[in-house]
Parts: structure tokens; sequence; C-alpha cells
């Protein structure tokens, strides 16, 4: 198995990408690695635009390495997709389409989700060699939206992302979506506390899962 399938393998096994973007420091980010763990989410997506993003990497992944999926967001042109790289990130997600990311992702053996919102989008993503892609952003079109994408797509994996929450992932789940990704609605700031995350993860794994069974 490739680096590439192996982490995509453990992306929808887990159905939960859980974003953490804004100003947390390097032990905030351990923290909310274990508040994930500890409520059954075990994909941790930490953006470019966070503070201490490169320094923290590589603590995630050593605290983390047989438990968590630790990668890079936010990840918009190649450059940035080599620092991510070289700082540990072991998948890598944009909020945009850029061929030159993709190439340089495929090339590392490294799962590189680009940012899709249309059909000829998705479409390019795929020809690239990217199966799995960000549906992004969701806010508009909802999982009606990635419903009707998926009825002449079906050979691509979407991870809707934007707008996701505890009262529509069941329907995402039901709508055909290997994984959602979700930022605000599950990691707020860092005041928020260990106990109120790990509530949180649990729910929405819980929801997940009963939208899937569905």
């Amino acid at each position: 198995m490739t680096e590439i399938e192996r982490a995509g393998s453990w992306i929808k096994q887990n159905g939960i990408i859980a974003i953490v973007r804004g100003d947390f420091a390097a032990d905030d980010m351990i923290r909310i690695g274990e508040a994930l763990l500890a409520g059954t989410v075990t994909v941790m997506e930490v953006t470019l635009n966070t503070t201490s993003v490169l320094a923290a990497l590589p603590r995630l992944r050593a605290r983390f390495e047989k438990e968590m999926l630790i990668g890079a967001g936010t990840v918009r042109d190649a450059n940035q997709a080599r620092q991510a790289n070289e700082a540990g990130a072991q998948f890598l997600v944009s909020p945009n389409l850029d061929l030159d990311s993709a190439s340089y992702a495929r090339t590392r053996d490294l799962l590189h989700l680009p940012g899709v919102y249309t059909a000829t989008e998705a479409q390019t993503a795929f020809a690239s060699g990217c199966q799995m892609v960000k549906l992004f952003p969701m806010e508009i079109g909802g999982p009606a939206y990635l419903k009707a994408l998926r009825a002449p797509l079906d050979d691509i994996e979407f991870v809707p992302t934007g707008g996701v929450s505890i009262d529509n992932i069941s329907a995402y789940a039901r709508a055909g979506a290997v994984a959602v990704g979700l930022g605000s609605k599950l990691v707020t700031n860092r005041e928020q506390t260990s106990a109120d995350l790990t509530s949180r993860a649990k729910a929405l794994r819980e929801a997940w899962e009963a939208g899937k069974d569905a």
C-alpha cells in the first residue's frame, strides 16, 4: 500500500477531519489532539495560516504517530506544499485547485485533497491524480449539491468542508461523502476546554455513523 492509499484509507475509515485554524501555540495543538483522540476523531488538519503550524507539525507527528493522521491545510501552491511536507504533514488539503501542488504531492507519495466546487474542477483534479477532493465551500449547496455531483462523478471521493455541523453531518454521510471537514463547529478557540472538544467530537462521531448506517 502506498502512503497516498494509506492516508486515504485512514480518512475514509475515520470520516471526520478536525480542522485547526487560528491563534494556537504548539502546546495548544497537542492538547487539542489529545481531546480529539478521546472523542474518537483521529484525523487532524492544521492550516498553514495557523500560528506556529510549521513548528507544531513535527511535534504532532511525534506525539500521535501511531494514533492519528496529521495533515496541513490551506496549502495554496507548490511552495507551501513543499514546506508542509518537509514539516512532516501526512496529507495536504487546499482551498483551491493548483495542479503544481497536485504534481508535487503525487511525486512524493503524499495524499493531496485539492479544493473544488464544480464538476469541471472535480474532473480536472481527478484527471491530475487526485481521487479524493475537498468539496468547498459547502455553505452553498449542501448535501443535495453533493448528491447531484456524485451522480455523474461517482468514482471521485468527495470530502465536503465548510458549513458542516452536527445538524447536517448525517445528511452528508447519506449523500455519499467519504468524510467531512469541520473547523470552528468542532475546534473553536484556545479557550475551549478539552471536555467540550471531546464532547463535540463524540457527538459528531455518533451522528456520522448514524448517517452512514441509514
